[in-house]
């Protein structure tokens, strides 16, 4: 009986939101309506860029990458959050559910840290070396960068979860979380949790500082460059051209900083559950927005489209 009772594989329980009943209800139709805007803005992206001749370029191959991983993203978490909301008791998921779960959390979360920094080196390139822009920024160059973003999120995944998931929990694990998170997961293992968690979070943090380091030294070099430059209008028109990545990097990071960087003494289960509900649901919402006001070659195609889908008067 012993030795079947340690194999046997424990269902998880999340808590969700089901312990502020009050706002389950408003909450749900919330990440309801946020959901369905994250899935029009991010298709919408993917489709302009992938239609209009003006954003055939680089920069906006890696917009749509981005704008599928953030797709991926939201839909990993979301459906699932919903259900958890709309029940006023916790909702079981099985622990295969939970390391999968887990995995593909990690494997895009890592592959948008990378595709970023790749965004922040095409505008370096663009803006600091124009002449070998072809060149640097080739299709092939671009699909490599691409390629080892996801290889990258993959290795990361797996040895997370591998590392996580071969921890013995406990027989009725309750997370305190609407998701299966690293932090929370972790924290129910019963043995082998301070080793583990050292070199859980360490990795996390070196995976979130070394593409954050990189996309920080482009831009010192981009500031460099604007400020080199004489025309206060070149200036300006050079940095529109950044200031919507910008934008995305500084909700990515910050909120990721201030989940996995932040000492974990002073934190608490609610700002836990907050923190991670905007990085994964308010953020992918966002981005599209942010690229469709703040670019104007994005704007212009909308309206392109738009213009050739209505009947003519």
């Amino acid at each position: 009986m012993a030795g079947k009772n340690h194999t046997t594989l424990p269902e998880f329980l999340l808590l969700g939101f089901s312990d502020l009943k009050a706002l389950q209800g408003p909450l749900f139709w919330v990440v309801l309506l946020v959901y369905l805007v994250t899935l029009l803005g991010n298709s919408l992206i993917i489709l302009l860029t992938q239609v209009s001749p003006a954003l055939h370029s680089p920069m906006y191959f890696f917009l749509r990458q981005l704008s599928a991983v953030e797709l991926f993203y939201t839909t990993n978490i979301v459906p699932r959050t919903l259900a958890n909301l709309a029940s006023p008791h916790p909702q079981a998921i099985s622990f295969q559910g939970c390391a999968a779960q887990m995995y593909v959390f990690i494997v895009l979360g890592i592959s948008e840290c990378c595709l970023l920094t790749a965004m922040a080196y095409d505008r370096y390139v663009a803006i600091c070396q124009p002449l070998h822009y072809s060149t640097l920024l080739s299709p092939r160059a671009c699909m490599a960068m691409v390629g080892t973003s996801w290889l990258t999120g993959i290795i990361t995944a797996t040895t997370h979860a591998s590392l996580i998931f071969s921890l013995p929990f406990p027989s009725h694990p309750i997370i305190p979380h609407f998701l299966c998170d690293i932090l929370p997961v972790l924290r129910l293992a019963s043995a082998g949790k301070h080793r583990s968690e050292i070199s859980v979070m360490t990795a996390t943090v070196v995976f979130i500082m070394i593409p954050f380091s990189l996309i920080v030294t482009s831009y010192i070099r981009i500031l460099g460059a604007i400020l080199a430059m004489a025309s206060t209008q070149s200036r300006r028109k050079v940095f529109s051209t950044c200031s919507s990545h910008l934008l995305v990097v500084s909700l990515f990071f910050g909120t990721a900083s201030i989940t996995y960087i932040r000492p974990q003494a002073g934190s608490s289960v609610t700002t836990d559950r907050v923190l991670s509900l905007f990085y994964t649901v308010v953020t992918p919402m966002l981005n599209p927005i942010i690229y469709t006001l703040r670019n104007k070659d994005v704007r212009r195609a909308l309206q392109h489209l738009v213009k050739r889908q209505s009947p003519l008067p």
